[in-house]
């Protein structure tokens, strides 16, 4: 889905910017911003939203400096800065 223009709002993930609708969760704009690995298990096992209402934990990230939320959980916020694993 495409952010409109009066209802976008701007964040950063893992150093880039990008534009959201307004509302919607951490997770599902960055689903939407094509971003489907938020973390990984061990070496090479990738992890995503599974369950999108907080109990696999499977969707943690770092937002604005706080690592391990619950990106399901989160409504995405203006500037909000977030940070998957791959980047740490």
């Amino acid at each position: 889905m495409t952010a409109r223009d009066d209802d976008a709002i701007t964040f950063e993930v893992d150093g880039t910017v990008c534009r959201a609708q307004r509302g919607i969760t951490v997770a599902a704009a960055l689903l939407n911003a094509g971003l489907w690995g938020f973390r990984h298990a061990g070496r090479e096992d990738v992890r995503g939203p599974l369950c999108g209402m907080g109990i696999c934990h499977e969707c943690r990230v770092t937002i604005d400096g706080t690592p391990h939320r619950r990106a399901c959980l989160v409504p995405l916020a203006e500037r909000m800065v977030d940070r998957t694993t791959e980047q740490s």
